[in-house]
């Protein structure tokens, strides 16, 4: 994978906006031209096919890490390290699986960007506990739904909220937020040298006919739950396989009186199968998850 060497580094020196321009020189690929690259890298460990696979997700790994621009770190290093979850993300993909790459790739870039905030935040003594993480990178996101994102220090009611929703308790949410402030720079704001004109941030990761790298990740985490319900549906037998359908999958729900009377059975254990089928989906659903690297082992 000496290839990587060649990729376009983002530099506090000559300004992201340079980088953020190059990187949207590299063409998305179409997924067959996509499983292609990925099967030579798979069967050769070609690195050209591999780096072709990085180029063209460059632009997904700067947009998620835009998403982490308020933890006061050179947006530079935010990128580089979004850049080497997605390397991670393309050493291990397997085009077997059915997904597309942009789906794979996108939890690998949150993970090695949140590593990196959370090697660097001195000032948050963060390791201790999974609570004290989960505040650390969802507090934003709660002020936001709040309508408290401007403010400085919370009201008391915003907080008692805030802890409630996070599992933290309210001093947590306090010094975690009094941390936090100030250190927010907006997405939205111009970049380029004076002559180029106002282009924003946000203007360089989107292509003009449309922002692709979101739609492959909506899309492709849509058909990534469709093929592992699928696959995951496996473990259950005819019968549980025909009610939970029916009972949670179909357009209209079947009663449990309908189907008691369909298999002749009472309403009871009609309720009893799919209470355990439903079981059965959901730990074959979070085992795929596991082997295919979307969700923590732990």
């Amino acid at each position: 994978m000496s290839n990587y060497a060649n990729l376009p580094a983002p530099s506090p020196e000559a300004g992201l906006s340079r980088y953020l321009q190059e990187i949207r020189k590299f063409p998305l690929l179409e997924p067959e031209e996509e499983y292609m690259l990925a099967k030579r890298w798979v069967e050769q460990e070609d690195a050209e096919a591999a780096h072709q696979m990085v180029t063209s997700h460059l632009r997904l790994a700067a947009k998620i890490a835009m998403g982490y621009r308020g933890y006061g770190l050179p947006q530079a290093e935010v990128i580089s390290e979004a850049n080497v979850g997605l390397m991670q993300a393309v050493k291990r993909f397997d085009p077997e699986k059915g997904f597309r790459l942009a789906t794979y790739a996108m939890w690998w870039i949150r993970a090695s960007i949140q590593e990196y905030i959370l090697r660097s935040w001195s000032l948050v003594k963060l390791g201790t506990t999974s609570a004290q993480k989960k505040l650390f990178f969802n507090l934003r996101k709660a002020k936001s739904r709040i309508g408290a994102l401007e403010e400085g220090d919370l009201r008391p009611e915003h907080v008692a909220k805030i802890a409630t929703d996070l599992g933290v308790n309210e001093d947590e949410v306090i010094s975690m937020n009094r941390r936090m402030a100030g250190s927010d720079a907006s997405l939205n704001a111009t970049v380029g040298s004076e002559g180029e004109g106002t282009m924003q941030w946000q203007d360089w990761l989107e292509d003009e006919s449309a922002d692709q790298a979101t739609d492959y990740e909506e899309k492709d985490e849509l058909d990534a739950r469709r093929a592992m319900l699928g696959e995951a549906m496996d473990v259950l037998n005819d019968r549980e396989k025909d009610i939970l359908t029916q009972r949670r999958l179909a357009d209209k729900p079947v009663t449990l009186e309908d189907l008691s009377a369909q298999y002749d059975v009472s309403r009871e254990r009609i309720r009893q199968i799919e209470v355990r089928a439903f079981e059965k989906l959901q730990k074959r659903m979070r085992d795929l998850a596991k082997d295919q690297g979307l969700l923590s082992a732990t």
